[in-house]
């Protein structure tokens, strides 16, 4: 791996980390504010998340015209996109979560450098189940 691949991905990490940082979404409170719809409901998070798809959009617009990204041969896009029951399953057990503990996987990661308990327990929990995952996958695939 090329040292500018490496550096274009750590300033990418960077900028979605400060991003999550301004956004505050790294705030659990301000997450369950959100999803919680029947209380007293945050809407912050929607001009987020309406931020996140307009960047998104403009994304695959430059995309489509670069004949390949800067540090690699091709774009890795998936062949196909079947909606299927271990898609559903899978953005249930997600969106549950998510809506438990207040979190998602970056804005965990970025409060890691905070610190605090319930953080370091929620990333090991999620590190533990994504390799418990990748056990039960390779093993049922043999």
């Amino acid at each position: 791996m090329s040292i500018l691949r490496i550096a274009a991905a750590l300033l990418c990490g960077t900028m979605f980390g400060f991003g999550l940082s301004l956004s505050g979404m790294v705030d659990p409170s301000r997450v369950r504010g959100f999803l919680d719809i029947a209380g007293d409901w945050n809407p912050s998070l929607a001009f987020v998340l309406f931020g996140a798809v307009a960047v998104a959009m403009l994304g695959v617009v430059i995309r489509r015209a670069m004949g390949h990204p800067l540090f690699d041969q091709g774009f890795q896009l998936p062949s196909t996109t079947p909606i299927d029951k271990r898609l559903i399953g899978g953005s249930a057990i997600f969106g549950i979560g998510w809506g438990m503990a207040g979190l998602c996987p970056g804005p965990a990661i970025a409060d890691l450098a905070l610190g605090v308990t319930p953080i370091v327990v929620f990333v090991t929990a999620m590190v533990i189940g994504m390799l418990i995952h990748d056990r039960a996958v390779s093993s049922s695939s043999c």
